[in-house]
């Protein structure tokens, strides 16, 4: 799928491109590269769409990006207005599996870390119990060079194949089969509706945007998606009022319901309790418990 086909900076004599970015927000359209990239979110929130997984990214998350999996870190709307003087902070790790590194993952005493590598391709979400030490090697290998890195590297991937509760993202992977103009009218699709979701969609207005009638985005959003457009955009509208239950700057569920682009009240505690597993009165009651 080039949603957008993405070029990372990669120097001929490396096997591993590090970067470390503070910038004002991320790169906000579907875009995709053929290395694997592993990320640190430093400082930053806003929603992650990998393949056909969506949730809400906050500092101190690490994910694993498979290669070619399209991908995008929405920011947040805050951090595009220059008065709030906001700036996300990512630590990111990119290899391509198939080119330098398929020697080192030849080997037989790599048949483990092998085996993880293979898996990636749908992306992961590593346990937050394993941040501090997925961080500390991560600073490692960022102070380390040549052989050193690589080195260092290894021992991150041997680390990674031992953690137990990492959550796949995607359930599927379906990039080998959409052409470069789908891509792109994906892209166009998401950026219609993080843009819109406040407000009452219809199918002709969506569709139109896909240059589609009705019944062929139907069929071609659940091709692409595995989820209905009305699923996509409750999941929006979902993650977008997580954000606002957290925050606790709110009046009442009601307020939430309306500023998130719900009908009415009840129509969104019945949506939040099946997108989330709990409804927006205990998902709040944890949260803070949790903090407390």
């Amino acid at each position: 799928m080039k949603v957008v086909q993405f070029t990372i900076p990669v120097a001929k004599e490396s096997t591993i491109v590090v970067q470390d970015n503070v910038i004002p927000h991320f790169y906000n359209h579907l875009h995709r590269h053929p290395e694997v990239q592993i990320t640190w979110i430093k400082e930053g929130e806003g929603m992650l769409i990998a393949g056909n997984y969506m949730q809400r990214f906050k500092s101190g998350d690490v994910y694993i990006i498979g290669a070619n999996q399209s991908h995008v870190f929405k920011s947040d709307e805050a951090y595009y207005d220059p008065a709030q003087n906001k700036s996300v902070h990512e630590i990111s790790f990119f290899f391509n599996p198939d080119h330098l590194f398929q020697n080192i993952l030849r080997l037989p005493e790599m048949a483990v870390i092998r085996k993880f590598v293979e898996g990636m391709h749908n992306g992961l979400q590593l346990p937050e119990t394993s941040y501090d030490l997925v961080k500390t090697k991560m600073n490692e290998i960022m102070e380390h060079t040549d052989s050193l890195r690589i080195a260092s590297f290894i021992n991150l991937l041997h680390l990674f194949s031992t953690l137990k509760n990492i959550k796949p993202l995607s359930t599927n992977n379906n990039e080998q089969i959409i052409s470069d103009v789908e891509g792109i009218r994906m892209d166009q699709i998401f950026q219609y509706v993080v843009g819109n979701y406040k407000n009452h969609i219809t199918l002709n207005e969506i569709a139109s945007i896909a240059n589609l009638t009705p019944q062929a985005f139907c069929r071609y959003f659940k091709k692409h998606t595995d989820k209905t457009f009305v699923s996509f955009l409750n999941e929006v509208r979902v993650n977008e009022a997580c954000k606002i239950v957290v925050s606790g700057k709110f009046d009442s569920f009601s307020d939430v319901s309306y500023k998130t682009g719900f009908d009415n009240v009840t129509n969104f505690n019945r949506v939040f309790k099946k997108t989330v597993g709990k409804s927006p009165r205990e998902y709040h009651r944890d949260f803070f418990k949790k903090l407390l």
